[in-house]
């Protein structure tokens, strides 16, 4: 039986296709770490192929459960003089509660990652009423055609929304669809919109707060948005639940992230203390 967590995270890891081979990516890689720099024990409920080697790098940080598939996500990145395009190549097995392992079906937070419309947000949001749950939408906005194209889909379910503290997506995510944030407001209890190194804006109640990011030298952007999302569920038991605060923190700690690389760039406990300590009291 898997140990008990502080944090279960749900959604597939990536294969990112570079030149030179296979990278680890996904919201749950960068989310882990993140989790465990804060001092909570992880789960992470995913998919991937039988055997995929890049698992065994979210093992320092996590308790993994994976569902074996005949293939891991796999996304490639194609560049153009008409700028960048994005395609699926594989596809892993969907996540439903069914697939929780005994013992992590009561955690006090569950961050649902999805990358690839895996899981049903409904679904899950109402199988773990005592969590407090956040989504990271960008998966849910993302369909792709029979060569793998990635294209925005509108996604928008309110019920499921209504049940769910913490909804996080970036501006780049719904760039086809700005009005998105709009109907998003109206009914997500906390929606978080980030805009990378200018920051974003925290909707809540009927009002909006923007928040900074930190003036840093960029090395690689990726996962700066998981690490924020991650920061932010992941801070609410050291800042007794204000969120606001957490906002504040999440986007200095994802300033940090760009300044290194892959999994390196999540937070370390080092950093976290440091931007506490210059939370107000």
């Amino acid at each position: 039986m898997p140990s008990p967590i502080d944090v279960l995270t749900i959604g597939h890891l990536t294969v990112d296709l570079v030149p030179g081979g296979r990278m680890l990516g996904g919201t749950v890689a960068y989310a882990a770490p993140t989790y465990a720099a804060f001092g909570h024990r992880v789960g992470v409920l995913t998919s991937a192929a039988c055997n995929e080697p890049l698992l065994e790098h979210l093992l320092p940080h996590a308790e993994l459960v994976s569902l074996p598939a005949q293939n891991s996500l796999t996304y490639e990145n194609v560049y153009s003089a008409a700028g960048r395009q994005q395609f699926v190549r594989a596809t892993a097995k969907p996540l439903r509660y069914d697939h929780v392992p005994i013992g992590w079906t009561n955690p006090p937070y569950l961050h649902m990652g999805p990358l690839a419309a895996e899981i049903d947000p409904r679904e899950l949001a109402n199988r773990f009423p005592n969590a407090i749950k956040m989504l990271t939408l960008q998966g849910m906005l993302r369909r792709w055609d029979a060569d793998g194209l990635v294209k925005f889909r509108r996604w928008f379910d309110a019920d499921a929304l209504r049940q769910i503290e913490l909804v996080v997506y970036s501006e780049e995510d719904i760039h086809p669809f700005p009005q998105l944030t709009d109907e998003m407001r109206r009914v997500c209890q906390h929606l978080v919109v980030t805009n990378g190194r200018d920051g974003g804006v925290h909707y809540h109640a009927g009002g909006a707060m923007r928040y900074a990011s930190l003036e840093v030298v960029a090395h690689d952007l990726t996962g700066a948005g998981d690490v924020f999302a991650a920061a932010l569920l992941g801070s609410l038991r050291r800042l007794a639940g204000d969120v606001s605060a957490a906002v504040r923190l999440a986007g200095r700690l994802a300033a940090y992230s760009v300044t290194r690389a892959s999994l390196g760039s999540a937070p370390t406990s080092e950093e976290i203390e440091r931007e506490l300590n210059r939370e107000p009291a």
